[in-house]
């Protein structure tokens, strides 16, 4: 199977992550539970990987690294901290449901900076119309999950702070492809997935905090932290405060080496791999009659995620019929009908190829070809059905 569904989960992972989830399950404990070996080497495993993280991120404090579910998990803290009924919230028209629905939980009035698939100078113009006086919070997506835009988050972010307005920047699918400098960004949160760019085990994600008040975040979850424990109230400190409850230590063995294999690897050269590929795929498609491909006609824009369509056929048929070639991708809406919206494919979806630093460009002809062979094979199929209603027709 030629896997293109890494914007979902990256299954094909560097072996050092697996043998470190496996190491984990029989070796460390949770931090904090005990003074023995074991609790010990757990403690010493998760302050390793907060260190790691704090250096792709350049976040000065580990502590303000907390480890999350994934990150619809951290979203929702970020979100749920910063937010109360009423506030008004500026996105992007490109969010994901980890970004809407909290919202919409939180009865905040929701105003969408929306702005053309690929023209990031339109979206700043978008945030800055939108940016009110009355705004509270601005949350943006770093990176479709849909059509791989790269939003202008820097510039963003400049106008958050000339307003002095918190902003939490989504970095599922940015995370490990592009440079995340938390310092620079001086972003409220910055939420983020451990199993996509960073090739960690699912179930892993990672909330980092800014400069902000830890007693002023909200927990979503209350119960054990491994301190304090005769307080009747989460720690007032993080990354305990947000922590409650059982260490996911195999996951997070596993992400430290997800980490480890980025840096040494090279973020910069994984990304120009992805987009390199993304580049090549889009330019075997649009020379496939009856195929749309959204791809960007500017360098910088897109990261390693490709989206298009194919004539008068549903997006999970496509899907179907790829997989049945070999070649697993994503078909819908992808969680993200904000997006939809925003491009225009909210009543067709998109069928969905991203890409890892672990594809080949003979795996991108291979797709390629595959799409072709349906449509070829669609296209016989309607010549044939044409023909024999002719033939009753003359009957």
């Amino acid at each position: 199977m030629i896997y293109l569904d890494n914007a979902a989960t990256t299954l094909q992972k560097p072996a050092a992550v697996g043998n470190a989830v496996r190491r984990a399950i029989y070796g460390l404990a949770s931090p904090g539970r005990g003074g023995h070996s074991f609790a010990k080497k757990g403690a010493e495993t998760a302050f390793k990987t907060r260190e790691a993280i704090g250096e792709l991120f350049n976040v000065k404090e580990p502590d303000n690294i907390v480890f999350c579910m994934n990150a619809t998990h951290a979203l929702n803290i970020a979100i749920k901290a910063l937010v109360k009924a009423g506030d008004r919230v500026v996105i992007s028209g490109y969010e994901h449901n980890s970004v809407y629905r909290p919202l919409v939980a939180m009865g905040a009035e929701i105003a969408v900076a929306a702005s053309p698939l690929f023209r990031p100078y339109q979206c700043i113009e978008a945030f800055n119309d939108a940016m009110t006086w009355d705004t509270s919070l601005v949350v943006v997506n770093q990176i479709s999950n849909v059509f791989g835009y790269i939003l202008p988050v820097d510039e963003i972010a400049e106008l958050c702070k000339a307003r002095g307005i918190p902003f939490i920047v989504d970095a599922s699918q940015s995370a490990g492809h592009i440079d995340i400098d938390m310092v620079r960004l001086g972003a409220a949160f910055v939420a983020m997935s451990g199993h996509k760019g960073l090739y960690g085990p699912q179930g892993t994600g990672i909330l980092i905090a800014g400069e902000l008040d830890h007693l002023s975040i909200k927990t979503l979850m209350e119960g054990g932290s491994g301190s304090n424990s005769r307080g009747k109230t989460m720690p007032d400190f993080l990354p305990d405060r947000l922590e409650a409850g059982t260490h996911n230590m195999p996951g997070i063995a596993g992400l430290l080496e997800g980490v480890r294999f980025i840096k040494e690897k090279g973020q910069r050269k994984i990304f120009e791999h992805e987009t390199r590929l993304v580049t090549y795929a889009g330019r075997l498609l649009a020379e496939i009659p009856g195929v749309s491909v959204y791809i960007s006609d500017r360098p910088g824009c897109q990261s390693g995620v490709l989206s298009f369509l194919i004539d008068d056929m549903l997006c999970e048929v496509a899907a179907e019929e790829l997989s049945k070639r070999g070649i697993a991708v994503r078909a819908g809406l992808h969680c993200a009908p904000l997006a939809h919206e925003t491009a225009g494919t909210i009543e067709t979806g998109t069928i969905r190829a991203s890409f890892s630093a672990f594809n080949t460009r003979d795996e991108v002809r291979a797709f390629a070809a595959a799409v072709r062979d349906i449509i070829e094979k669609k296209k016989g199929r309607k010549e044939y059905q044409n023909k024999y209603n002719s033939i009753n027709n003359a009957h």
